[in-house]
């Protein structure tokens, strides 16, 4: 069989007869109805103008037309590029005329960010919903279309276009192709805790690379999955959702396992079901796995590592073969190796960049020769982190990426928060960094000194950055400074900032 996501997607829907396939909401949806569904909406999209090849943004929170969107898009050979709900007009607008996207499938919450982006732009938007707005395709008219058969595209084309950013500056599209993802998932499948079970629960936005890769595990499933679906990570109704839906697996960030450690009810809650949690996209304290594992009994929490431009994860813990810090072996067909600044591998216990060979690589970024060029050398990752693997095979992470704060599992670059910051009149230079969070893993902290004779109040700041960046990035510190320290190379020396941080007491 072809590996491309859409025959994926049919083959799963002819595997099984009906079942309850997604809960959300009060709601469950049966297997048979989201498929007639994903094959409506696939023939509403091409009776809209899009054809094979196109890019279509999909921003929405979690709901149900999300996966059916992505499925009809694969479906008719588009390229879905999934942008987080929670991004500023700004960055949304970078997207739209970066990527040549000419429809966005949204809905009413943030039709405003959708509407001032796209402004004289050739941009259709698909509105998600009951309800209605001038200028926009109701969804439910694409859903009434005739069912489209299945567009066949090459394994090695497109299927996502994934928008991160980079600790230089603006977004990146990141090609991801079918048989990447394909591959890529059926790794995960393979060698980590989803196939032992069938029913999950996944609060993850399905808008990142690892939200993608966990629907997509479950179309690789040899038995029929429940998903239970939230729309937003919410500690208390996690447990209610878990517990009543006896979920066997849930994946999780760093933050949400700090959330649910928080909640009261957690030891109240009976979970006798639950027995996995897969965690990745920011490192988890040690004593916050002992602290759960303690507090639910029979859970095992399975810490993962990856990124969007590995198609999601590139090595997991597996169950009865997990090593305390480690985020696991590499998953079959990934290749890790460390290497020192010249490019040589070393050994097992020696510390140097992490790079990964697989065929589930992103196919480099979109529009960005020079960028790709320098990630990808002679068809190896270079990731930008920094870890060893010990004899045994098992990799530890020892820093992340140097400048990036990962705030409630959400990439935060430093750059984009100085940039906001130093857009204000009174604001003559502005450094970045993160403060450890037990409850989001890391907060954003800035600094920033002042024009002279120039006066501004932290909290005027943080109002100021919030209005342009988005909920997600905005400082809620802010620390003002006689100058900013820097390098002997004029960089602002976050080092140091990091430093001044911890002896600084939290200011406004």
């Amino acid at each position: 069989m072809k590996r491309t996501l859409g025959r994926l997607s049919e083959r799963a829907w002819e595997r099984f007869d009906d079942y309850d396939a997604l809960f959300f909401e009060g709601r469950w949806y049966r297997s048979r109805e989201l498929a007639e569904r994903t094959r409506r909406v696939a023939g509403g999209l091409t009776d809209l103008g899009v054809r094979p090849g196109d890019r279509v943004v999909v921003m929405m929170a979690n709901c149900p037309e999300v996966g059916i969107t992505y499925q009809a898009l694969w479906r008719a050979g588009a390229v879905v590029t999934p942008v987080v709900f929670l991004v500023s007009p700004e960055e949304l607008r970078h997207i739209l005329t970066d990527s040549g996207a000419r429809v966005v499938v949204t809905t009413a919450e943030v039709l405003p960010t959708v509407q001032k982006a796209a402004h004289d732009l050739d941009v259709q938007i698909v509105l998600v919903g009951e309800a209605t707005a001038e200028g926009t395709v109701p969804y439910e008219e694409l859903a009434r279309a005739d069912e489209l058969p299945l567009i066949d595209r090459d394994e090695q084309d497109l299927a996502a276009l994934m928008y991160t950013g980079g600790t230089t500056g603006r977004a990146k599209g990141v090609m991801l192709t079918h048989a990447g993802l394909y591959a890529a998932s059926l790794a995960s499948w393979e060698a980590s805790t989803a196939q032992h079970v069938n029913r999950v629960i996944v609060p993850l936005p399905l808008s990142h690379a690892y939200g993608m890769i966990v629907t997509l595990i479950g179309l690789q499933s040899q038995v029929p999955r429940s998903t239970v679906l939230l729309r937003w990570f919410d500690a208390k109704e996690w447990l209610r959702l878990a517990s009543a839906h006896r979920a066997q697996l849930a994946p999780l960030v760093p933050a949400m396992i700090g959330m649910l450690l928080a909640e009261p009810a957690l030891e109240a809650t009976p979970l006798p079901d639950l027995r996995y949690i897969t965690c990745g996209s920011a490192p988890l304290p040690r004593e916050s796995l002992e602290e759960f594992e303690r507090r639910v009994p029979g859970v095992q929490i399975m810490e993962g590592y990856g990124m969007t431009e590995t198609s999601a994860v590139c090595a997991v813990n597996r169950p009865g073969a997990r090593k305390a810090g480690s985020v696991g072996r590499p998953l079959p067909g990934y290749e890790i190796t460390i290497r020192d600044e010249d490019g040589n591998a070393l050994p097992p216990g020696r510390d140097g960049e992490i790079c990964v060979r697989a065929g589930c690589l992103m196919k480099g970024y979109w529009r960005a020769a020079e960028a790709t060029a320098g990630a990808l050398i002679d068809g190896e990752l270079r990731t930008g982190d920094i870890g060893h693997l010990d004899s045994d095979g098992f990799l530890f992470i020892v820093d992340r990426k140097k400048d990036l704060i990962i705030r409630g599992g959400f990439n935060v670059f430093p750059r984009d928060v100085e940039d906001a910051l130093m857009e204000h009149p009174a604001v003559a230079k502005a450094g970045v960094v993160g403060r450890p969070d037990p409850r989001l893993g890391e907060e954003v902290v800035a600094f920033v000194s002042l024009v002279p004779g120039a006066t501004a109040t932290p909290q005027e700041l943080i109002a100021w950055t919030r209005d342009r960046i988005g909920k997600i990035k905005y400082p809620r510190e802010v620390h003002v400074i006689d100058a900013i320290p820097m390098t002997s190379v004029f960089k602002t020396d976050r080092k140091r900032l990091r430093q001044m941080l911890a002896e600084a007491p939290p200011a406004g």
